[in-house]
């Protein structure tokens, strides 16, 4: 397998990251998970885009342009002969001294990794997942913007111990005013009296790739949607829930805290977008 480092396809085995790199030392950096469809980069822009957004917030300033980024990624594939898969592309604050200050750092490191990957077994996306409720709360956006996706996932990663610990596996994190945020890894989706519901951006959700389809996805097929707080209750009482995310794509959720999600089986407007996200796939890879 080959990975391209800083402009560079090395083998899996020799890239290496200096153990000076800021962004092992202090988590800083910014990622992008993409998935490749037929040798398609999946959305590409968009994944692009929010990259760099991602990097400008926190003064972070990619050595590459969009298009050579893209470009990096495409090179990535073909080396390693990928045609269904995932990729991750990574830039680090770079090589620095010991101390949190960003501005002694020399350069930006860039790296690729193209490989396979299958988030969750098929059977679970006919039959729905179960999640819990984690008590560990979402960051606040004041502290760090779940917008920005920042190599520290320690909050993220908490909350994921949480739900291996409770046998299932996800949990949904709530933010510091007690309402939904998103999941680990995934944004959240309820249905509820025919009408489609996320919580906005401003709960602590990360704007999501998979989400912004799956809802244009949804207004195209006439489905009612709304972004509005959603409560433990909301959860709860909902008719149908699902989650959406580069690597998960849209997976039915039919347990949450034990509790028994509708008929607990992966309802009608679910499996409707399910299957259009799907089609889309195919009509744009």
């Amino acid at each position: 397998m080959k990975v391209w480092l800083d402009g560079k396809l090395v083998d899996k085995a020799d890239a290496a990251i200096n153990v000076y790199d800021h962004g092992l030392l202090y988590g800083d950096g910014v990622f992008e998970g993409i998935r490749v469809y037929n040798g398609t980069i999946f959305e590409c822009d968009a994944h692009v885009d929010r990259l760099f957004d991602g990097a400008r917030a926190i003064r972070l300033e990619i050595p590459l342009t969009k298009a050579e980024t893209v470009q990096a990624m495409r090179d990535t594939i073909e080396a390693n002969k990928l045609v269904d898969g995932y990729i991750r592309l990574v830039v680090t604050r770079g090589v620095g001294m010991l101390g949190l200050s960003p501005f002694k750092c020399t350069c930006p490191q860039v790296f690729v990794i193209a490989d396979s990957i299958q988030l969750y077994p098929a059977e679970l996306y006919e039959n729905g997942l179960s999640v819990i409720v984690s008590s560990t709360v979402r960051n606040h956006p004041n502290a760090l913007n779940p917008r920005i996706k920042s190599l520290n996932y320690l909050n993220n990663i908490l909350a994921k111990i949480e739900a291996v610990d409770a046998g299932v596996q996800e949990a949904v994190m709530l933010n510091p005013q007690g309402l939904v945020a998103e999941a680990t890894g995934d944004n959240i989706f309820i249905v509820t009296g025919g009408e489609l519901i996320t919580p906005p951006l401003a709960a602590g959700t990360l704007a999501g790739i998979t989400r912004a389809v799956v809802m244009r996805l949804a207004r195209e097929a006439g489905i009612e949607l709304r972004q509005t707080n959603i409560s433990r209750y909301d959860l709860y009482t909902a008719d149908e829930c699902f989650l959406t995310g580069t690597a998960a794509e849209v997976i039915p959720v039919t347990t949450i805290d034990g509790r028994t999600i509708g008929t607990g089986k992966p309802g009608p407007i679910s499996r409707q977008l399910i299957q259009a996200f799907r089609d889309y796939i195919k009509r744009n890879t």
